[in-house]
């Protein structure tokens, strides 16, 4: 039987899965997982995972101060668990979006999340703690790592932002496909790009062959995906993050995948090298209107469905 475009992908590129629904875990078998505020919130609706509320509830019953804080955190941590008892991996667990701009609150809480999973038995090179890829974002990944916490570095839509996160050593990062997508279609009313000529595609290629060629360690997953053309035009990136929808597409399909990424073709690539201070990154991402826009859009709605995962969460205490 001839193989299919899933199992094809996974013989050059580590596959994810970009959600909260556990079942999605049992069925696709991805190698690690990824969540965020909006797919913990998604899940959090489906009454098949309400255990995971009542057992965060029982967890924290005993904390008076902050408790709501501390009944995220642990429903977050929650939910990795029972992840991480599906796949061989890793876990992404996300700070608070509100965090964004805070270096110290984003250690502080990166550490608060390590803490519980290791309270769990998780050591911690089973976690990465996903930051957003401001300024003060690569600051707070650049000494959580020197401590062994390892980093994703997400709602990241530009090459400074990958470079400032390379050079700040974080493990991962995680440049958005789809949202660049959206911004382009929007901006210059197009209702599709051919997959090679995808901006985001274009964006991810980038970053890929920046770090292949001058030798940074950080690994590039490609997140946010819009359709399966996306995908198969990035195979061979080191890591990509997909949706249940999208995995089951491409475990339908037989035709053949050819890789499309390789550090080999990276090497050969015409790059110049381009140093990264906060000055510069800042001029540069404020030069970039869809990295400007969609970073802080991205912030905004990490933040409010946060805000609507603590409205669930109220009612049930």
């Amino acid at each position: 039987m001839a193989a299919n475009q899933l199992d094809t992908l996974k013989e050059y590129t580590v596959v994810v899965a970009d959600t909260g629904d556990i079942q999605a875990m049992r069925q696709f078998h991805p190698q690690d997982a990824t969540t965020n505020p909006s797919l913990i919130f998604a899940a959090a609706q489906n009454p098949e995972y309400q255990y995971l509320i009542d057992k965060s509830i029982k967890d924290t019953a005993s904390i008076t101060n902050n408790r709501k804080e501390a009944l995220l955190d642990q429903l977050f941590i929650n939910f990795g668990l029972e992840i991480l008892k599906l796949i061989p991996g890793r876990v992404s667990t996300e700070v608070d979006a509100k965090l964004s701009f805070d270096i110290q609150g984003s250690i502080n809480k990166a550490k608060t999340l390590i803490k519980l999973y290791e309270k769990a038995n998780v050591p911690r090179e089973r976690i990465l703690i996903k930051l957003a890829s401001t300024w003060e974002g690569t600051r707070a990944a650049e000494i959580l790592e020197m401590e062994g916490i390892h980093c994703n570095m997400t709602l990241l839509f530009s090459l400074p932002q990958a470079i400032a996160c390379a050079e700040a050593k974080a493990t991962l990062v995680s440049p958005f496909v789809g949202r660049i997508l959206d911004w382009y279609k929007k901006q210059f009313n197009v209702a599709s790009y051919p997959p090679q000529e995808d901006p985001g595609v274009v964006s991810v290629k980038s970053i890929y062959n920046y770090f292949k060629k001058f030798g940074y360690k950080t690994e590039v997953m490609g997140a946010s995906f819009r359709n399966k053309g996306q995908i198969t035009e990035l195979a061979g990136c080191d890591l990509l993050t997909i949706s249940p929808k999208l995995l089951d597409e491409l475990s339908k399909d037989t035709s053949p995948l050819p890789r499309k990424l390789s550090p080999e073709i990276a090497k050969d690539a015409q790059i110049e090298k381009m140093p990264i201070d906060e000055k510069k990154f800042r001029y540069l991402l404020n030069e970039d209107a869809m990295a400007t826009e969609k970073l802080a859009e991205g912030i905004r709605i990490f933040a409010q469905d946060l805000k609507k995962l603590e409205v669930e969460l109220d009612k049930r205490l």
